[in-house]
């Protein structure tokens, strides 16, 4: 069974500077190193013709798991995260170390007000008998929280260049 996930970030950003942040190799480099966690790597970066593609290695350790995801994970927890972006909207699949499942999901980047709201609509998966629903919904939660950092960091890091 899948866990949907839908959540909503704002922004005082118009929904082009967002967007421009978030196709952007420095702006991606400057929130891996601020919220990355361990070992965060920009894998591999390509912007062509209207078009970003990107993955990224993001880490978080073990002593900050639940004991439920240490005990399945044996370490630190690594999320893999591939991203397709064109004309303010973006596809995301993320895959997680140890773990037989995946988040695919969508992002769409509108102009709100005097300001812009991303969103992501998309689905969790994880294959374990008994535990996945489980697993289902940390990672759900886990992935809220993310959002809510790198916006917050997205809106930061859009107002120190003017």
């Amino acid at each position: 069974m899948a866990r949907r996930i839908e959540h909503h970030t704002t922004s005082p950003h118009s929904a082009e500077k967002v967007f421009g942040a978030l196709v952007d190799e420095t702006y991606l480099r400057d929130r891996l190193a601020s919220i990355g966690g361990n070992d965060a790597e920009l894998m591999t970066f390509s912007s062509a013709n209207g078009k970003t593609s990107y993955q990224l290695k993001q880490g978080v350790p073990a002593e900050h798991l639940p004991s439920i995801a240490k005990s399945l994970l044996g370490g630190d927890l690594v999320i893999q995260r591939v991203e397709n972006w064109a004309a303010g909207a973006g596809t995301v699949e993320v895959t997680i170390n140890g773990v037989p499942g995946r988040l695919d999901g969508s992002f769409t980047i509108t102009d709100n007000g005097a300001g812009s709201k991303t969103t992501l609509v998309g689905e969790v998966k994880v294959s374990i008998p008994l535990m996945g629903g489980k697993l289902e919904k940390l990672i759900a939660e886990q992935v809220v929280v993310l959002l809510n950092k790198e916006s917050e960091f997205t809106s930061e890091w859009l107002a120190n260049r003017g």
